[in-house]
This record gives C-alpha cells, sequence and structure tokens, in this order.
C-alpha cells in the first residue's frame, strides 16, 4: 500500500475562486491547470486519474495537492526564488553614482560606460544596468538659456494668461518669421524606402536662394496664416501685418505674440499698431522663444515640408510651403497648453537653484 493522500477540504468560498482561476484566459496557463486538478481532486478523483487526466506525474499531483493543503489558493502560485546573490556591494554602487555625478573624466568632457568601468574597477554591463538604474546619462546634454528680462515674471504672466484664459471677442495669434529657408536640390534623386532599408538623400545639394515664412498660429483653434518674404525687415513684417489685419474680422480685437526681434519694435511698426486701436502687441521675454506657440508649429513644417525636401527653385519652396499650409489648415489641430505662470516660475526657481548649487 502506497502512503495515504493529503486530506483536502475546499470551502465553498476557495471552490468560487478556483473556478474562476480555471477559467481563466489571462492568467498563467499552469496556474489555471493547477486549480483545475484541485477541483477534479475536490471531487473525489484520484491523484492516478488526475495525473492521466493532465500528463503529468503522481508526485506533481501529489505535490500541488499537498501545496493547496498547507496554504490554500496562495500554495498554488510558485515561490520565489532568491536568485543569484549581487556581487555589486553598495559602497562600490555609491562610488560609481558619485563618480558620475560629481567628477569628470581626465582630459574629456563627460563620462562613458568604457572610461566609467576603468575608473571604478566594474564591468561595462554594471555600469550600464545601475546607470540606468539610476536614470543617468552621461553621454547626452541638452542646451538651456535662462532669461535675463527684468520683467521676466509679468511677461510670463500675460502670455499664459492669453493662452489659459484668452479674452472675449478677441484673437489670440503667436506671430512670428522663420528665416533663412533654404531651397536646397538635392545632387541627384532620392532612394525610395523599402523593406529593410530607410529612406536616402545625398548630402550634397545645390543652393538656390532662400524665403523667410511669415507665421501668424490662431492659438483657439490652431489655424496658420503664412507669407513668405524675400528678406524678413521691418518693411515684410508690416506687410505681414497688413494681411492679418484684412483677414481677421473687424470687430474682433487682435492680441499679437511675438519675440524682441528689433523688426517688431521698429519705430513704423508702432505707428502702425498705435493707429489701430484693435490690435495689442506682447511680447515674450529674452531667451524665451519657448513661450511663443507658434515656434512649434516651425518644428513641424521643419520636420514634414522642409528639411527632406528637394527644391530646384525658391519659387518651388514657396509652392510646397503653401501646399503644406493649406493641407494643414484643413484639419487645424490647437497645441494644448496646460503649464500655469506659477508652474513655470517655479521650475525656473528649481533650475537657479541647481546652477547656484553647482558653482564654486
Amino acid at each position: 500500500m502506497g502512503r495515504p493522500a493529503v486530506e483536502l477540504l475546499v470551502t465553498a468560498q476557495d471552490r468560487m475562486q478556483l473556478e474562476s482561476i480555471a477559467r481563466s484566459q489571462s492568467l498563467p496557463a499552469a496556474l489555471s491547470r493547477r486549480a483545475q486538478m484541485i477541483l477534479r481532486l475536490a471531487d473525489g478523483e484520484t491523484n492516478s486519474a488526475v495525473a492521466r487526466r493532465y500528463r503529468v506525474s503522481r508526485p506533481t499531483v501529489s505535490l500541488w495537492r499537498k501545496r493547496y493543503a498547507d496554504q490554500g489558493i496562495a500554495g498554488l502560485h510558485n515561490a520565489l526564488k532568491s536568485g543569484r546573490p549581487r556581487s555589486t556591494g553598495e559602497d562600490q554602487i555609491a562610488q560609481l553614482i558619485n563618480t558620475a555625478l560629481t567628477r569628470k573624466p581626465s582630459g574629456k568632457t563627460h563620462w562613458s560606460r568604457r572610461s566609467l568601468a576603468d575608473a571604478t574597477g566594474l564591468s561595462k554591463s554594471t555600469v550600464h544596468r545601475y546607470l540606468t538604474l539610476f536614470g543617468l546619462q552621461p553621454h547626452r546634454s541638452k542646451s538651456f538659456k535662462l532669461s535675463n528680462d527684468p520683467f521676466f515674471i509679468e511677461k510670463v504672466r500675460d502670455i499664459v494668461g492669453l493662452y489659459l484664459n484668452p479674452p472675449d471677442h478677441a484673437l489670440v495669434l503667436c506671430v512670428d518669421e522663420k528665416s533663412q529657408c533654404q531651397a536646397l536640390e538635392r545632387t541627384q534623386p532620392v532612394l525610395p524606402m523599402g523593406l529593410g532599408y530607410v529612406e536616402g538623400i545625398t548630402h550634397d545639394y545645390v543652393r538656390h536662394g532662400t524665403t523667410t515664412l511669415f507665421a501668424a498660429l490662431d492659438v483657439a483653434n490652431g489655424t496658420v496664416l503664412t507669407q513668405c518674404k524675400p528678406k524678413h525687415r521691418h518693411q515684410e513684417f508690416l506687410a505681414f501685418l497688413r494681411h492679418i489685419e484684412a483677414n481677421v474680422p473687424e470687430p474682433l480685437d487682435v492680441h499679437l505674440i511675438c519675440d524682441n526681434y528689433g523688426t517688431h519694435r521698429h519705430a513704423r511698426v508702432k505707428a502702425w499698431l498705435a493707429r489701430r486701436a484693435r490690435f495689442h502687441l506682447h511680447f515674450t521675454p529674452t531667451y524665451s522663444s519657448w513661450l511663443n506657440q507658434v515656434e512649434r508649429w516651425f518644428a513641424l513644417i521643419t520636420t514634414q515640408a522642409i528639411r527632406r525636401g528637394s527644391f530646384d527653385s525658391v519659387a518651388d519652396l514657396k509652392r510646397k510651403i503653401d501646399e503644406f499650409v493649406k493641407h494643414y489648415n484643413q484639419h487645424p489641430k490647437p497645441f494644448m497648453w496646460t503649464a500655469t505662470a506659477e508652474s513655470i516660475l517655479a521650475k525656473i526657481e528649481r533650475l537657479c537653484k541647481v546652477i547656484n548649487g553647482t558653482q564654486h
């Protein structure tokens, strides 16, 4: 005679959970099969019969029968394994992170995995693993520029207020010009994209001249007014202002957000605006072009219509710009501005503290 089977008692509540696990399509298949075996055993089937039904060994059925009897449903889950002990000590990890954050390699501007491995005595894979874990990327950098505008706070509150709480019976337009749009013609035809390789364009080109793209982005609905001009002097900016005036209904006030470029502050521009009471000019702080939403639209047209294009003349470039704008305005999408003036100022304050804390 063999060893007697472990007594199996399944409560009504456990049976409901076991049946749910057994039917589940999302839980691991092994867990569902174990629940099915326990239900069969609870219904009176022998270990041998259940083993034949699910094509497993009798010791396997006995194992899960005993695990359920001792631990309940929790016993049907795989036990956690300790795994291989960690070979890198806390002091070594601290040395790695401290080295990456506070030191520079001799004669170089930044660390690499290899140089950090040499400096700390760790392997490259270990260095990579812990840099990733702590979110450190010494091989990367990003540019920034703090505004030195004495009225930075006031201008931020003014412009963000226009975005988040625009005035009634008014149009808020973000205005700027993208100068030096080059009509570059590639010296060879484009190699089209294919299975397994990307589109190819030649690195050399023929220059056919430039144009300046003036744009006014409607913050409310995302539509864009544009004009291409040969230059970007105050004369061209005035002509674009007249273009805006002709396209904005007379009853509406016009709030223009623009940067501190000299043409925007020219005496003739000021005189023109002074004669039109419905026009209101709002300047972004110095070095704060990121506050002007039209800059984001310039990035769109650059990546989608200009950078990878090939143009045989300035006229060809202007025509393709007009095509892009016409198509864009058929399905415009406004940019969703969510940052408040307080959140922007708080971020600037944190950045200043970090900069001041690293100065020696």
